[in-house]
């Protein structure tokens, strides 16, 4: 049988709150709420990452950060639509520039999973497609601020485009002189690993710059076979892999949780980069963990781990030259 190919999966990913319910065997009862919820930012999980979630059980870790629920549509004070105030640093179409040396490029507007707690659930992706127009804008403005060493890609989910626009454009950076760095966030790697592809890693050694891939994961369960085998690809062509997380209640906030994760991401070769505070979005104020508890935890897994495997605990404020360590 032919292998599904990562765009075949992206194509078929659940979206429909009764399919996922009745996929895991969970209570119909959970279906209305998550119906509303869903009208509020709509729900989508590959199959390879619902394959990893416990049958029958509403606390498993990866099904809490994909499944809607009544909690989001709760206004809680100091949870906002835009909490890194991101339109302040969003000098043109498709490009955010915060901090000093570098600058963040909305390389696509869609994502292949819907994460409940997502910063970005009510950016105004519309204003900021990638357009030839705004990518061409984008490189201008890049060529003429030479502080800019690193050039970060964003989204959305950057590895959405196919491999020849992603090798295109990276070939367009790379005769910036002043560019030494590209900077991938994604998830998909962990999402719906058949996305690294040798055509993708061709787009990432072909040319002079140095490439870091920045993977999001929060539970050590999220990590299998496939997702080793991809992250092993991307090492192996020199690719340094980095993993961010983010703290969150119900699903990581445990100090078993945080170092079985650093442990399993050290197996599959990727170091612990950040663990961010939770960001404050309008409807994700129930994933939210009290600082005191989230450096209580810091410190609990700093004694057990080597400093190698303790990530970063840190705040995005907005305004701020850096993320700031708690």
């Amino acid at each position: 049988m032919k292998e599904k190919t990562w765009q075949y999966e992206l194509q078929h990913a659940v979206s429909d709150p009764n399919v996922l319910l009745k996929y895991l065997q969970l209570d119909s009862r959970l279906l209305p709420e998550a119906q509303r919820a869903a009208q509020l930012f709509p729900l989508k999980v590959t199959h390879s990452f619902l394959t990893r979630m416990r049958r029958g059980d509403p606390a498993d870790p990866l099904l809490r950060q994909v499944l809607p629920i009544g909690l989001e549509e709760i206004h809680v004070k100091e949870f906002v639509m835009d909490p890194l105030a991101e339109k302040t640093a969003n000098p043109i179409p498709g490009l955010l520039h915060k901090y000093y040396g570098r600058v963040l490029i909305i390389f696509s507007p869609t994502c292949g999973i819907a994460c409940r707690y997502c910063f970005r659930r009510h950016f105004p992706y519309q204003a900021n497609r990638m357009t030839q127009h705004a990518w061409d804008a984008i490189l201008m403005y890049i060529k003429q601020d030479r502080t800019i060493r690193e050039v970060i890609l964003s989204g959305g989910d950057p590895l959405i485009i196919n491999d020849s626009l992603f090798e295109d454009r990276m070939n367009q950076l790379a005769k910036i002189e002043h560019v030494k760095t590209v900077r991938i966030h994604s998830r998909m790697p962990i999402i719906v690993p058949s996305r690294i592809t040798s055509s993708l890693l061709d787009g990432m050694t072909k040319t002079r710059l140095r490439f870091v891939l920045v993977v999001h994961c929060n539970h050590a369960q999220e990590l299998d076979y496939d997702v080793a085998k991809a992250i092993a690809q991307v090492c192996d062509v020199g690719v340094l892999v980095l993993n961010q997380a983010v703290l969150l209640k119900g699903i990581n906030d445990s100090e078993s949780a945080l170092i079985d994760l650093s442990h399993r991401l050290f197996d599959i070769r990727i170091l612990p980069y950040y663990l961010h505070f939770l960001d404050k979005v309008q409807g994700a104020a129930h994933f939210a963990v009290d600082l005191v508890r989230a450096r209580s935890l810091l410190r609990a897994i700093r004694e057990k781990l080597p400093g190698y495997l303790v990530p970063r605990l840190v705040w995005e404020h907005s305004g701020a030259r850096s993320k700031l360590p708690l």
